[in-house]
């Protein structure tokens, strides 16, 4: 019977309150789909850590004809065969850091630039001899760059010595960027959906006093008059997670389904890291919802 009371009482509430009760929803599934996004956004760059960490490599250039005059570490002219060798042969040696070692040579890298650049005018201008050669190692440990650069930076023939992480480190500090974004966002939701829940539990406390007073005068204890405003606010989060959840997921569907066709250097995240935010999403919000409407009752419903 007093489950049925309960029950009845939060359907009363839901419907004295309708407009309020959906502000309440929408701000909660707004807010929760970004709390759940920034998680996501997280998992993602980390996912995009260790897949592409694992495969950089550090690039070890040879001067050529044209930095004898632009470069002072290339003052001696292009590097030669010998001195190339040399590298190798010393690349050799440090198998505790290097796993392997792959040798571009000049055309083979205008080729490539060629092929990233279809639209450069200087394609015209620009021959083979213009890119230089260089040695693509792979680490054991991709943190181990400093080991190769002090092994090699300076060395007879050697232009520079460059780590692809420096690259990858900018999109991964933008993509840091938007999830402390996307966190900023979602605490200024919480809280105006904190308001509401806050609000919509008093006008709903004082548009029920009545009925309120009459449990109060046949001796109902305080946790059973407040037990169907706290419920109500729970419910309402709870419709606001389910919504922020089918946010996530068809997010996860289109990101699959056409981002990932067109984005194709970026490993996603699969569906299971989504489905493992959700019931953290629901208790958040019901939790947020039921402790907001516990302290409010607690100033607000004389009982």
């Amino acid at each position: 019977m007093r489950a049925q009371f309960v029950l009845s009482e939060i359907g009363v509430g839901l419907r004295r309150n309708l407009t309020m009760t959906i502000a309440v929803v929408v701000s909660v599934a707004l807010s929760l789909a970004l709390a759940g996004s920034s998680l996501l956004v997280r998992d993602q760059v980390n996912s995009m850590k260790g897949y592409w960490y694992d495969k950089v490599e550090v690039s070890i250039y040879f001067c050529t004809k044209a930095d004898a005059r632009n470069s002072p570490q290339c003052d001696k002219g292009a590097a030669t065969d010998q001195q190339v060798k040399d590298i190798k042969d010393q690349l050799d040696k440090m198998s505790s850091v290097v796993q392997s070692s792959t040798y571009e040579s000049s055309p083979e890298a205008y080729k490539h630039w060629k092929e990233m650049n279809p639209d450069n005018p200087l394609i015209s201008v620009l021959g083979p001899d213009a890119m230089p050669q260089s040695w693509r190692v792979k680490l054991n440990d991709p943190t181990k760059y400093d080991v190769i650069q002090s092994a090699f930076a300076g060395k007879p023939g050697v232009k520079s010595v460059e780590d692809q992480r420096k690259i990858l480190e900018n999109l991964f500090g933008l993509l840091n960027g938007l999830q402390t974004a996307a966190f900023v966002i979602m605490v200024l939701m919480l809280f105006v959906a904190l308001l509401l829940i806050v609000n919509t539990v008093r006008v709903s406390a004082y548009s029920r006093r009545r009925e309120t007073g009459i449990m109060r005068l046949v001796g109902a204890s305080n946790f059973y008059v407040q037990m169907p405003f706290i419920a109500e606010a729970a419910f309402s989060a709870l419709l606001g997670a389910a919504l922020a959840s089918g946010l996530l997921i068809g997010g996860h569907f289109f990101v699959q389904n056409w981002l990932a066709d067109r984005v194709q250097f970026i490993h996603f995240i699969g569906l299971g890291s989504v489905l493992a935010v959700i019931p953290l999403l629901v208790v958040v919000g019901m939790g947020m919802a039921g402790i907001a409407a516990f302290f409010t009752l607690r100033k607000y419903l004389k009982v």
